[in-house]
């Protein structure tokens, strides 16, 4: 009998050392152009609410028409106030002063990704970008992550600047989802109008580990505690 109540413990144990994870997606459909030129840009806000646990996924879908897509600037402003970079001038670089002149995006981006987003025409990054009939850019890419300024930076320095691992999505992993979801874009150069037609987030959670180890902690005591009465 108490070889069957330990093993129904250890199962216990296994089973919560296992976070089940809940998940949701939100969806904003601004339908806006962005400004032309212009650097305020513009915003547009999701809630997330009523959601349990800590952030452990976060991917980014952005449906963008028009323009061109070497002139956009664009980043994610998280309840907590940590930002990541999506776009910067995708495509700029000494070799493209004027970044991809593309017309919009249709892409989920996803820091789990191997291919970066800024340089998706890049052959020598195994590489172009597949386009759609209406020449959005489309795909899983990995955010732009750059955190050069946008305006003022060189096309070289585009070059030299390396993806920032300190910007990524993943640094919003352990955070609280619940809050105010900012995304910010906006077009540095006059000459084309882009819209954001929508954009979205998918967040997925899990609990935090201390909770499942506590919790495994306290099942693995518990059956050792009856063995010790026992004998």
């Amino acid at each position: 009998m108490m070889k069957k109540f330990g093993i129904l413990l250890l199962l216990l144990v296994s089973l919560t050392s296992r976070a089940d994870s809940t998940n949701l997606t939100v969806t904003a459909t601004p339908g806006a152009a962005v400004p032309d030129g212009n650097p305020v840009g513009m915003t547009s806000t999701l809630n997330v609410s009523g959601m349990s646990y800590v952030v452990s996924s976060v991917t980014v879908h952005l449906d963008i028409t028009g323009g061109f897509n070497g002139d956009l600037y664009a980043y994610l402003f998280s309840p907590n106030g940590t930002s990541v970079v999506l776009l910067n001038r995708v495509g700029m670089s000494s070799g493209n002063a004027a970044g991809y002149g593309d017309t919009g995006f249709n892409v989920t981006l996803d820091s789990a990704s191997l291919n970066n987003i800024h340089g998706y025409q890049n052959p020598s990054l195994g590489y172009p970008g597949s386009l759609n009939g209406y020449g959005q850019i489309t795909g899983t890419w990995a955010p732009d992550a750059r955190t050069i300024d946008p305006l003022y930076s060189t096309p070289s320095q585009f070059d030299a600047d390396p993806t920032s691992t300190d910007n990524t999505l993943a640094n919003l992993v352990g955070l609280n989802p619940n809050g105010d979801w900012t995304l910010f874009i906006a077009d540095l150069s006059g000459g084309g109008d882009s819209t954001l037609v929508s954009w979205g987030l998918t967040v997925v959670t899990v609990p935090e580990p201390q909770t499942w180890t506590m919790l495994g902690g306290g099942f693995a005591a518990f059956w050792l505690l009856c063995r010790r009465r026992l004998n």
